[in-house]
């Protein structure tokens, strides 16, 4: 199986400390955001309304023909796709445009959006990367992230894309936007899992205690993968995504 000025807040009776003017401070000679954990944890957040909880990936199909069937074999499909394609594929890319988005390299950011999206194997995978995207860069916008603003209407926007826009944006390094990146793909794998097989929410924080350590790996292998070593090599992955889209009875769009 593949693997802050003060305001008086009379209302509520209490202050309100708004933002320092400058988002940085200095520790020694790096940069720190004194939120970029905090947005982080806003960015991998399940109510982010991004969509998520729309997709499985294809668990839906490997449950109904019973290639997964159980905590173990739920946790041996998701640590397979999460070790042999996100961190080949959907983490080096996301490195690289966490990159190009530091330089202001927008034709960077483009080629690898697009990229990302041809790399998906159905049309249910890239109209998946494609809803996630867009989603996504309306909660930018909303947020006040103005580059996001062009992003909702191109057909090359992914998921990937504003995930590392928002990043950037919010002073989070690139080795941490790749493992919340990983973990919330992971966590999302999981709560499909329990909904589609009868494990209780105990079985899927044990699956999620047994990718964990796994993920800061995965990552730093990640980061020596070249440019024409992005690749996936799931296989049954690709197939149960296909099956999928003509499977008679679903619950979720992927």
């Amino acid at each position: 199986m593949d693997k802050v000025r003060h305001e008086t807040r009379p209302d509520v009776g209490a202050r309100f400390i708004e933002p320092a003017a400058t988002d940085h401070f200095q520790t020694g000679a790096i940069n720190c955001a004194p939120t970029a954990l905090i947005r982080l944890c806003q960015l991998v957040s399940p109510a982010l309304p991004v969509g998520a909880y729309h997709f499985s990936q294809g668990l839906e199909f490997a449950v109904h023909e019973n290639w997964v069937f159980d905590e173990d074999t739920a946790c041996e499909w998701i640590s397979g796709i999460a070790c042999n394609a996100i961190g080949t594929m959907d983490i080096p890319i996301l490195l690289r445009l966490h990159d190009a988005w530091r330089a202001h390299d927008k034709e960077t950011v483009r080629r690898w959006s697009q990229f990302l999206i041809a790399a998906r194997e159905t049309s249910e995978l890239r109209a998946e990367e494609r809803h996630m995207g867009k989603a996504l860069a309306k909660v930018l916008v909303e947020l006040e992230i103005d580059a996001a603003h062009e992003w909702i209407v191109r057909d090359h926007t992914s998921y990937g894309a504003m995930f590392s826009l928002a990043a950037t944006c919010w002073s989070i390094e690139r080795i941490d936007t790749a493992q919340a990146y990983l973990w919330a793909w992971s966590e999302n794998q999981v709560l499909a899992a329990l909904k589609l097989l009868p494990i209780g929410q105990s079985a899927g924080q044990r699956i999620l205690n047994r990718i964990i350590p796994s993920i800061p790996t995965i990552v730093s292998h990640a980061l020596d993968i070249a440019d024409d070593d992005v690749c996936i090599a799931t296989p049954s992955h690709g197939i149960a995504s296909a099956r999928h889209e003509t499977q008679y009875s679903r619950l979720f769009r992927s």
